[in-house]
């Protein structure tokens, strides 16, 4: 994340702290994220230099109609300050920041195959004993490149329980012994 989007973000937390909206404003940062994240148009809108500013700001604010006033001050204050291609940024820094302040963990589960329920309970409470947290959130991210197993992330830490990293530590000792 840059600086600048974490600077935002932390001005509407403040905001939405003083007007007991925190709440509100953390699902309008979802939505806002899930949104741009979804849509490649909307990030090139974003992004270019070409479209005029009251244009991204208006397509913004349609777009975004049902969210919060904390939310479309946001969206002003960034397209005037020439900064709409930080919202995604922002957003996804808020999110952040607001689980670390509700002590909620987020830990992100990497496995070839979508994750089953049992499997999910599993890495739940891998998870919990890890962080010592029972406020966790979840995501599940596949990758078929890895074969088999998974690999847990939570904060700075890394487990690597993927087929494919047994692979290469096989390969890497074979190497080694000849």
């Amino acid at each position: 994340m840059s600086r600048a989007a974490i600077r935002y973000a932390k001005a509407i937390l403040q905001k939405a702290n003083q007007n007991n909206t925190e709440a509100v404003v953390f699902g309008d940062m979802q939505s806002v994220y899930k949104t741009i994240e979804g849509s490649r148009e909307l990030q090139t809108v974003l992004q270019s230099p070409v479209i005029k500013a009251n244009d991204k700001k208006e397509a913004l604010l349609k777009i975004f109609s049902g969210q919060s006033e904390a939310t479309h001050i946001l969206i002003n204050v960034l397209v005037d300050n020439k900064r709409a291609p930080l919202l995604r940024a922002v957003a996804k820094s808020y999110i952040d920041i607001y689980n670390d302040h509700q002590g909620v963990k987020a830990a992100t589960v990497i496995t070839a195959v979508p994750l089953t329920s049992e499997l999910e309970a599993n890495v739940m409470a891998k998870v919990k004993e890890l962080t010592g947290s029972d406020k966790v959130t979840l995501k599940n991210e596949v990758d078929p490149t890895i074969i088999g197993g998974f690999i847990l992330k939570v904060g700075d830490i890394q487990y690597n329980a993927s087929i494919s990293n047994q692979l290469g530590n096989l390969k890497r000792e074979f190497s080694k012994s000849i």
